[in-house]
């Protein structure tokens, strides 16, 4: 009997750890609503953090429009050893004093309302590329040159050489100096890029008034109008109209290109030809990455500019008529010794007089030039064959596809509105 039942001391020990889990499961109710509100302070602090970061990033992708986001996270990994306050990510092509006053220091440097201009340019133009630098370095201009010649030398003369940015390459195209050295982080301060041949006739071009008339009428990418009496003329649409300010398109009503108002493609509309083409600085980020880095002559890259109007090409690229330009149509690119006009339009020419043979070496680029067209040709429609979410805004399908939207649309409204009329006629009827 005395062993079959439990003691005292055992029910006494019992007890007490029941009341012991008893005190720790008050406990434990008396803990969990202090974790919910730990719980809930972390919570808020995580939004409120994710959300300031959020805002920092806005404000930086509207400093720097031409943020690379792709490249964002490598960059951050090989910029790790450097504190962040320190990077600079960008830069430009304004010149820097070796030393200056305080005073000067003090003021700074005015930075707001610069334009670029960039021009390929050869000895044999240096008079007319100095009359064209002289109509922009006052209009608040950066001027670069890109010295396909090599000759550098002889332009040290003029007054306003030493505020030009000399970039020296032998026989480079000028696609090929901008693909190089007009990266849209270098040029991102300039509001417009004005990307031009060498042989264009500026009497009757005002940088100023052209950009007044570019920015009030929101044309993204443009380009002056061509004199009538212009040496060559490519293109109908860039000629001059003595009644218009500027214009969009162009109507053509011979030949096997016809162009009207029915017209939506390049270029009866939403073109600008390659040889003195100004873009706004979103405009320009875009046609950066058009250009091919190995195709330098740029050929078939005109037709497809209008994808980089930020928008309707028909809307947001035109032609300036009341600001024109005379194409002299010269062509030195390419010559490996100086030689007259004449000799311009042969491949091989013997100089008698001088006992030497002068060479051009036009039919050799226009072979390459070619070329380039067919190859670039051919990377557009495959790109457009691999990218199977890029829709093509100015496509015939797409175009359909908007137009059936907008007649669904207003099917719904006037559905929506006859709706609305019935319930408005039954309830006078009641």
């Amino acid at each position: 009997m005395e062993h079959g039942l439990p003691s005292m001391k055992s029910i006494k020990s019992l007890k007490s750890l029941v009341k012991r889990r008893n005190d720790v499961g008050k406990s434990g109710w008396k803990v969990k609503p202090f974790l919910a509100l730990i719980c809930t302070v972390l919570l808020i602090f995580w939004y409120k953090t994710t959300n300031i970061q959020f805002e920092e990033t806005e404000l930086e992708e509207a400093d720097y429009p031409f943020d690379m986001a792709v490249e964002s996270e490598p960059v951050d990994e090989k910029l790790k050893g450097l504190p962040r306050g320190i990077i600079q990510s960008r830069s430009d092509l304004e010149l820097k004093p070796l030393w200056s006053s305080n005073s000067l220091r003090s003021k700074g440097v005015e930075m707001t309302n610069r334009n670029l201009l960039a021009v390929p340019v050869g000895i044999k133009q240096k008079g007319n590329v100095d009359a064209m630098v002289k109509k922009f370095l006052p209009a608040n201009f950066t001027v670069v040159l890109f010295h396909y010649d090599g000759n550098m030398d002889k332009w040290w003369d003029l007054e306003w050489s030493s505020k030009a940015i000399h970039i020296v390459a032998q026989n480079q195209t000028k696609w090929w100096f901008a693909k190089r050295f007009l990266h849209p982080d270098v040029v991102s301060i300039y509001d417009y890029v004005f990307l031009w041949d060498e042989d264009l006739g500026v009497e009757n071009f005002t940088p100023e008034r052209y950009l007044k008339i570019v920015k009030a009428e929101g044309l993204e990418i443009s380009q002056p109008a061509l004199d009538r009496n212009s040496t060559e003329i490519h293109h109908k649409i860039t000629l001059r109209s003595k009644t218009k300010k500027f214009h969009r398109r162009v109507y053509i009503n011979r030949g096997t290109k016809k162009c009207s108002n029915t017209s939506e493609d390049p270029p009866c509309t939403g073109f600008v030809e390659g040889m003195a083409p100004v873009f706004s600085r979103a405009a320009w980020f875009c046609t950066w990455n058009l250009i091919q880095n190995d195709l330098v002559h740029g050929w078939g890259m005109d037709m497809k500019l209008g994808y980089c109007a930020q928008g309707d090409r028909k809307m947001k690229v035109g032609i300036v008529d009341r600001e024109y330009i005379f194409h002299q149509g010269i062509q030195t690119l390419g010559e490996s010794v100086h030689s007259d006009k004449k000799t311009a339009a042969r491949d091989v020419r013997t100089n008698v007089k001088h006992g030497h043979t002068t060479f051009d070496s036009r039919t050799s680029i226009r072979r390459q030039s070619t070329w380039e067209l067919q190859r670039f040709e051919e990377r557009w429609k495959k790109a457009v064959e691999e990218d199977k979410n890029w829709i093509d805004p100015f496509s015939s399908s797409s175009k359909t596809k908007r137009k059936s939207n907008s007649v669904s649309n207003r099917r719904l409204r006037r559905g929506g509105n006859s709706n609305t009329h019935r319930v408005k006629h039954s309830k006078r009827e009641v």
